[in-house]
């Protein structure tokens, strides 16, 4: 009846995804980010240091703060400790007494602690829309899309997808900022999403540009064949970068800054010049 011990799987990978069957592309000025059911009770299932719970959690913060960065309102749901049993109904015969049992792990994960200026909407079954504000406070804001994170991929967060839909409000499920009790749930909900109800993403999809040149060291380093690490200064092309993989960071930096491409990275391929190049306000 209660939800079963978990085990860590690997995340999906881009190459790994389903076909969307819709073009739809996030505008932030339409958008609005979900952090679904990440409360210390969910997570728990998992154990303690899971590496699937540590990955979503990371993809899932760096999405928050580039969302808080770009004006995208923030909102979160979770389930109170103190529910009556009218209150769960049917939830009681399908999972048993939930939070109530344990309503000291209500509060969600310490590394997502919500801002005074985000939103947590209580949640009272698996669609974040249920019994909320959800749809009328995006509807008053002129919020038409929804970004998704969270657990469970194939319960809340795809049934709230789905609703989302029916309510004319566009879904995008992020792969790698989901966890589910399987990866072949998981998938799942990923391939019923991209087929019937929305998009599916990428982290990097919607963050095309690192937020600090850590982000952007951490990106460039897997890609270089040398083992050394260069200095910031230093040409990348001397340590193994080859000019695929320079063409591949142009399209995707290019979503932001089109000015960027092969011939301006090369001009000077190192952390540095890259950042200065990165760090631009975009034009309009």
């Amino acid at each position: 009846m209660a939800i079963p011990k978990l085990t860590s799987y690997s995340l999906p990978t881009a190459a790994e995804l389903p076909t969307n069957k819709v073009k739809w592309v996030v505008e932030p000025q339409r958008a609005a980010l979900l952090i679904h059911d990440m409360q210390n009770y969910f997570l728990n299932f998992w154990g303690e240091d899971s590496p699937l719970v540590n990955q979503v959690v990371e993809n899932i913060a760096r999405l928050r703060s580039y969302c808080k960065a770009q004006g995208i309102p923030v909102f979160y749901t979770a389930q109170p400790n103190e529910q009556s049993d009218e209150d769960r109904a049917l939830l009681n015969d399908m999972w048993g007494p939930g939070i109530n049992k344990h309503p000291e792990q209500q509060k969600v994960v310490d590394a997502l602690a919500p801002d005074a200026d985000d939103q947590v909407l209580t949640k009272w079954r698996y669609s974040a829309f249920r019994r909320s504000p959800l749809e009328s406070i995006l509807k008053e804001t002129g919020r038409d899309q929804l970004i998704i994170t969270g657990v469970y991929a194939h319960i809340g967060c795809l049934t709230t997808a789905t609703d989302a839909f029916m309510r004319d409000i566009q879904p995008f499920m992020v792969a790698d900022a989901l966890a589910d009790f399987s990866r072949e749930e998981h998938m799942m909900a990923l391939t019923y999403t991209a087929g019937r109800s929305g998009k599916v993403v990428m982290t990097a999809d919607l963050i095309p540009l690192p937020q600090s040149k850590d982000e952007l060291r951490a990106l460039v380093l897997p890609l270089l064949e040398d083992d050394d690490v260069p200095e910031d200064d230093e040409n990348l092309i001397d340590y193994g970068l080859d000019s695929v993989r320079v063409m591949q960071l142009a399209a995707r930096w290019r979503q932001v800054h089109a000015d960027i491409d092969f011939v301006s990275l090369a001009k000077n391929p190192s952390i540095d010049g890259w950042w200065a190049l990165l760090s631009r306000e975009p034009q309009a």
